[in-house]
């Protein structure tokens, strides 16, 4: 292999588009997520029920049988689905905020207090509709990965290009992978010469060079030259196919986090239903249990909370963040272990010359020119950030001739009388002789090594260069946001990835890590303390599932963006504190609008148990604080400025 070392370390974070990408509204079961939940028809049928009755209440001053027909109808309707699913949760010991309404509901029918279940039912179904309605199914993660993959491949056979379906694929087979088309298996290049983008599955940040010998990994995604591969394992035990059973393992031990709603409803509803009963037992008056009820039906939970996540959406979009799960606004405020990957996130993904160690009176401007003339005509990764660095120090480049690139001994041509070569650090250990002895010792980062008639010259070293506000991000995080823990979780080597940590300010590190070993620990450290994971490409996103938030940074890949609770679409540090914020606004918001809610309601419970307040008059009341409630909640939505902390 050319460059052995450089090719391992190195290549462009480029994602290159792939005919084979995943349609995203082609699959059944992301159809079914589009269309409108139950809960929506029932509130549009209560609406309507309501309206009628009282247009022909008083407007026409109907008989009550006929007035109290289409109330009738949305409790049996509407109603009873509703108490259905509330029965399924009680006896699944399942005890939510909305139990009081369905109680209500019941009630209601009962003791003919339609209009009071009816407007019960309106707003049990809409806060459930309205918060459905900003939350899309998990499932859809899986169904992106499985429609990512081709579902066949081509292999040579007599000469001849046949396609097959993956499962007919089996060990040596020859298959070859069209230019820009993702590979169906993993395998070894048996012919042909190019480039993989491999950022999805290993983490490492560039487009890895493909030569005779060398592994490719299904799922990369080929480069612009046609590629002969030899598969080494079958499609079912393939690297990709591994990433898809530890998603579907870790989409299934997701932590379930309990909502705000739940947790103040829990006791909520045990103080309702207590109250309900005194009033119906010293009063000996059973509609002063069903007036409790009514009025104490959380809905500043069911609508208010709703509102203000989805406003929380509204100014996280307007600010390039795509909430996927609107219930991590209630989590991410108080996550106190944060986890970053490498690439992509606080590096640019790029690779750039930053030394040139030279021999002892070497020209380095001159070292530059010879290496960036024969880089010119290769398609190895590194090679760009060379010609980069000779056009940046205004290096003309010379003639080149008789220019090879053998397996194993890298890139060489002949520069006047001069053999000039640049290869990898095993290459010239492996050859040994003076030119070994005098390489110097391996530090952090990239490299390639120049030779000049067979006598070393010079040694290239590289660096992903930290982005710029990654320091101060991470230094802000335990005085603003009390985050007690910070992590670098890379697949990259050792090497590279402390030098970066120690560039940001992390002292905890693990590297060389595979998406399986990921998940483990970021599962491990989500079961010690709330677990912020930040990270792009497939290979993050089962990390991202065994979270408790899951951020995924950067447009580079669409299957992490499905798996991630957010997408911070701008490359940008400063983003992700702003989304902390938003979630923290949030949440503040909406506690003040339950809890004011619900002391509300609890005046207004009193007033019920002793004979003061009617059902119906309750249920208005209560829509009186659900209004007051939703005009506070809408606050989340308001313009703000102070949603980045001064320095990020």
């Amino acid at each position: 292999m050319g460059r052995p070392d450089c090719a391992q370390d190195a290549a462009l974070h480029e994602e290159a588009q792939s005919s084979e990408s995943p349609r995203r509204h082609s699959d059944g079961n992301q159809r079914d997520a589009e269309k409108w939940p139950k809960e929506t028809y029932i509130a549009l049928l209560a609406m309507l029920g309501i309206s009628v009755h009282l247009i022909v209440r008083f407007g026409f001053h109907a008989a009550a049988r006929q007035y109290n027909l289409p109330l009738i109808l949305v409790l049996t309707i509407g109603g009873a689905p509703l108490l259905f699913d509330l029965l399924r949760r009680i006896i699944r010991r399942e005890f939510g905020s909305d139990l009081l309404a369905g109680l209500s509901i019941a009630a209601s029918a009962v003791l003919g207090e339609y209009l009071a279940g009816s407007i019960v039912v309106l707003m049990l179904s809409g806060g459930t509709a309205l918060e459905l309605y900003a939350t899309k199914r998990a499932s859809a993660v899986l169904a992106a990965l499985a429609k990512r993959m081709p579902s066949t491949a081509h292999k040579m056979i007599d000469l001849r290009i046949v396609d097959i379906s993956l499962d007919e694929i089996r060990i040596a087979d020859k298959l070859v992978v069209f230019p820009h088309e993702i590979c169906p298996v993993d395998g070894a290049v048996v012919e042909g010469r190019g480039t993989m983008d491999e950022s999805y599955l290993t983490g490492e940040p560039f487009l890895i060079a493909k030569v005779p010998g060398a592994e490719v990994l299904s799922g990369a995604v080929n480069g612009e030259t046609a590629l002969t591969v030899s598969a080494t394992k079958l499609p079912i035990d393939s690297r990709y196919s591994k990433i898809m059973r530890v998603m579907q393992e870790a989409e299934a031990n997701r932590p379930r986090m309990r909502r705000i709603a739940d947790r103040l409803g829990a006791w909520y509803t045990a103080v309702g239903v207590t109250v309900a009963a005194l009033g119906w037992m010293i009063g000996n008056d059973p509609t002063r249990f069903l007036a409790v009820l009514v009025i104490a039906t959380p809905c500043p939970l069911l609508l208010a909370i709703p509102v203000a996540i989805i406003g929380a959406i509204s100014v996280a979009a307007s600010r390039g963040i795509i909430i996927k799960d609107p219930s991590m606004l209630e989590r991410i405020s108080s996550c106190r272990t944060v986890i970053f990957d490498k690439t992509g996130t606080l590096t640019y993904g790029r690779p750039s010359l930053t030394d040139i160690l030279c021999v002892p009176n070497a020209d380095r401007k001159n070292v530059l020119q010879m290496a960036a003339s024969l880089e010119q005509y290769s398609k190895h990764p590194l090679a760009g950030s060379v010609l980069e660095a000779a056009r940046r120090d205004n290096v003309d480049l010379i003639p080149v001739s008789q220019i090879s690139e053998k397996p194993g001994q890298g890139l060489g041509g002949s520069i006047g009388t001069k053999f000039v070569q640049i290869t990898g650090r095993k290459a010239v250990l492996a050859h040994g002789g003076a030119a070994a002895s005098q390489v110097p010792t391996a530090a952090a980062g990239m490299e390639c090594i120049l030779l000049v008639d067979g006598e070393y010259a010079a040694t290239f070293r590289f660096h992903d260069a930290p982005r710029k506000e990654s320091g101060a991000f991470i230094g802000h995080l335990a005085p603003h946001h009390q985050v007690q823990k910070v992590m670098l979780l890379s697949g990259d080597r050792e090497a590279e990835v402390r030098y970066l940590a120690s560039a940001v300010g992390i002292t905890e590190v693990l590297f060389g890590k595979s998406p399986e070993e990921k998940v483990e620990i970021v599962r491990q450290e989500a079961k010690k303390a709330p677990t912020l994971f930040l990270g792009d490409g497939i290979n993050d996103a089962p990390a991202m599932q065994a979270a408790t938030v899951g951020v995924a940074f950067g447009q580079n890949s669409d299957i992490t963006a499905e798996a991630a609770d957010a997408v911070v679409l701008e490359t940008s540090l400063g983003k992700v504190d702003e989304l902390i914020h938003i979630g923290r606004r949030m949440r503040t918001i909406a506690l003040q609008c339950a809890v004011g809610g619900m002391a509300l309601s609890m005046i207004g419970m009193a007033m019920a148990a002793a004979g003061l307040l009617p059902p119906v008059a309750g249920a208005i009341a209560q829509e009186v604080i659900d209004l007051a409630a939703v005009l506070n909640a809408l606050r989340v939505a308001l313009p703000t400025k102070d949603l980045r902390d001064a320095g990020v």
